[in-house]
C-alpha cells in the first residue's frame, strides 16, 4: 500500500536561500537507546551461588564508595539492586567481586560489561563483554551491547563483526537489528542501515527508538519530508522523550513548516527546559511563519501513515520469514530476562544512564531567518 504525505513541498527556491547549513550532530548519552540508547537489559544467573565461605572483604574505592567494603561472597541479587538504582560505579565494583567467585558465570561478566559502560569506563566494558563470550559464544546480549560499545570506541567494523554473530544468533531480535543499523550507518551504508531499522520495526512495531534514528539518518542524508514520517509517530508513541521531539521539529523546520517546528521544540523545552539544543533551535524560529508556499502540515496524520507502512513491513516479514524453531536450551544455563524501555537511547541507541545509545538528535546553527 503505498501512502500520500500529508505534506507540501517547499517551494525549490526557498528552502536553500534560507536554510542551507551544515547540521551539527550531538550523540546524546549511551544506554540503548543509552542520554539516549535503550536500557540495558539485566538477568539473573542460573546457577545457584555457592556455599558461603569466609574470605577476606574487599576495600571499593570507587568514588561513590569510597571507604565502602563489599564482600567477596556478595550475591548477584545485592549487585543487582545497585545496577537498579543507577549507582554504577558501585554495581561495576560489585559485579567485579562477583566475577571473582563466579568466574564461569557468563551473565555476571555481562552485567560487569554494563556497569562498566554506564559508568563510563568503555575498555573495562568491553573487557567484561569478551569474558562474557569466552565463556558462552552465543551470549546474544553481550554481542550487542559490545557492539554498542564497540561504536562509541569509533570501532565500527569490530562493531559490525559482534552484530553481525547477533543477528544471526537471533534474527526475531530487535535490538540487534537496531544496532545493526547503526554500525552501517557508522560505516556510511546509509541503505543498509534503512533496511535494517526496517527489519527492527518489522519485529517491534512500537520501537520508537529506531523510528527517531531512522529519522536522524533520513536527516542526515538531506530526505527531510521522509523523515517526517518516522519521527511524528515516534513522537505519538513517546511524547515524553526531548530528542523526539527536537528531532521532529528539525524535520519540520528544514521542510518549511517553521510555525509547527517551534511548536516541537516547546514541546521538547516543556519536557526538559535546560535542553540547550532545542532553546537554541526554538530561538532560531521564534515568531516566524511558515516559507512561502508551504500549507499546514498534520503530524498526527503523518505519523498514522508510517504506522501503516511498519505494519506492511511487518506482514511482509511474516509471509517470507520461515518456520520458527524453538531452541533446545538447558534450563539451567537460560536466566530469566527482565527488560525495560529507554527513559531517552540513545538505545539502540540509547549515555547509558538516561537511555540507549541508540538515541541521536541534532542541533542546528543559530541563523537569521528573513520575516515571510
Amino acid at each position: 500500500m503505498r501512502t500520500t504525505p500529508i505534506i507540501t513541498r517547499v517551494a525549490d527556491s526557498a528552502v536553500p536561500a534560507i536554510l542551507t547549513m551544515a547540521a551539527v550532530l550531538a550523540i546524546t548519552a549511551c544506554g540503548d537507546g543509552s542520554g539516549g540508547t535503550k536500557t540495558a537489559e539485566a538477568a539473573p544467573p542460573k546457577t545457584p551461588a555457592p556455599a558461603t565461605t569466609t574470605t577476606a572483604p574487599t576495600v571499593v574505592t570507587t568514588p561513590a564508595n569510597a571507604g565502602s567494603v563489599i564482600p567477596e561472597n556478595i550475591s548477584y541479587a545485592e549487585a543487582e539492586s545497585a545496577f537498579t538504582a543507577k549507582r554504577f560505579d558501585e554495581a561495576t565494583a560489585k559485579f567485579d567481586a562477583y566475577t571473582r567467585g563466579h568466574p564461569e558465570n557468563a551473565w555476571g561478566h555481562y552485567m560487569l560489561g554494563l556497569s562498566a559502560w554506564k559508568s563510563g569506563d568503555l575498555e573495562r566494558a568491553e573487557s567484561a563483554f569478551d569474558s562474557a563470550l569466552a565463556r558462552d559464544p552465543s551470549h546474544v546480549k553481550s554481542l550487542v551491547n559490545s557492539s554498542r560499545v564497540l561504536l562509541e570506541l569509533d570501532r565500527p567494523k569490530d562493531a559490525l563483526e559482534r552484530v553481525s554473530a547477533a543477528v544471526q544468533l537471533d534474527p526475531d531480535s530487535p535490538d540487534a537489528h537496531r544496532v545493526m543499523a547503526r554500525v552501517h550507518a557508522a560505516l556510511g551504508d546509509v541503505d543498509s542501515a534503512l533496511a535494517s531499522y526496517r527489519e527492527a520495526l518489522a519485529l517491534d512495531p512500537e520501537d520508537a527508538w529506531s523510528m527517531n534514528n531512522m529519522g536522524l539518518l533520513l536527516i542526515q542524508r538531506g530526505r527531510y519530508e521522509e523523515a517526517l514520517g518516522p519521527l511524528s509517530r515516534a513522537v505519538q508513541l513517546d511524547d515524553g522523550v526531548t530528542v523526539f521531539e527536537n528531532n521532529l521539529g528539525i524535520a519540520l523546520e528544514r521542510t518549511g513548516h517553521l510555525v509547527r517546528a517551534g511548536e516541537a521544540y516547546r514541546a521538547a523545552l516543556a519536557i526538559d527546559s535546560t535542553n540547550a539544543k532545542a532553546q537554541v533551535n526554538l530561538a532560531r524560529v521564534d515568531g516566524r511563519t511558515d516559507l512561502p508556499g508551504v500549507d499546514s502540515v498534520d503530524v498526527g496524520m503523518l505519523g498514522d501513515q508510517f504506522a501503516a507502512q511498519v505494519k506492511e513491513w511487518k506482514e511482509q516479514r511474516s509471509a517470507t520469514a520461515p518456520a520458527a524453531v524453538e531452541p533446545v536450551t538447558p534450563p539451567e544455563t537460560t536466566p530469566a530476562d527482565s527488560s525495560t524501555r529507554p527513559d531517552s537511547v540513545t538505545s539502540d541507541s540509547a549515555k547509558v544512564g538516561s537511555g540507549v545509545s541508540d538515541a541521536v538528535e541534532i542541533v542546528l546553527p543559530v541563523v537569521r531567518l528573513a520575516k515571510t
